[in-house]
């Protein structure tokens, strides 16, 4: 998941210059990171680090059109803490409680939890990798499992129109298939 690091100053002087083609570059790279620290650190759902992301951005470009950004340099960080802020904002009026300075901690995620979340996403992108090798039957097969985690073997046997046997021998081999292309793939 680790992206190249980018002077993101450079944004601030493609925006105004108006270089339009080094603009939509340069925010095509940061808008994605912006959302990821939000999902990560702030535990935001997609579409409020989205919406946040979205919100928070268009104050900083009227700032720096306004040319009011001092350091460029710093821009990155002046955006996340406007996405940090955007996003404990909608919280609020999503939660339409009193936030005071001191809450900010609870929302904060534990370092170990952004790991996790992190692999948990990275997992999921691999998984979705690993359903696409998959020949289209093994894939409707598997995903009615992945959809439905309570189904029983009776219960497949019968939507499948295949012995339980079957269905677990299926499942079983599917399931190392997935295993074997998840570990290639986690490797590389």
């Amino acid at each position: 998941m680790s992206k190249r690091k980018v002077d993101y100053s450079e944004l601030v002087s493609a925006i105004q210059e108006e270089d339009k083609e080094k603009t939509n570059r340069l925010v095509g790279e940061l808008l994605p990171r912006l959302k990821d620290y939000l999902k990560v650190v702030m535990n935001a759902d997609q579409s409020a680090a989205e919406e946040c992301v979205h919100q928070a951005f268009e104050e900083v470009l009227r700032q720096i059109r306004n040319d009011k950004i001092r350091e460029p340099k710093y821009i990155f960080s002046y955006l996340l803490k406007s996405c940090r802020h955007q996003y404990l904002h909608y919280d609020k009026h999503m939660r339409s409680m009193n936030y005071t300075e001191e809450d900010e901690a609870d929302y904060l995620v534990h370092p170990a939890d952004q790991y996790k979340q992190i692999l948990d996403e990275e997992r999921k992108y691999l998984l979705k990798i690993c359903l696409k090798e998959l020949d289209e039957k093994a894939r409707e097969f598997i995903t009615y499992f992945l959809e439905k985690p309570e189904v029983t073997t009776w219960q497949a046997s019968k939507e499948f129109d295949i012995s339980r046997a079957n269905v677990r021998t299926k499942k079983s081999r599917i399931l190392a298939r997935l295993n074997e292309c998840y570990e290639r793939r986690s490797t590389t």
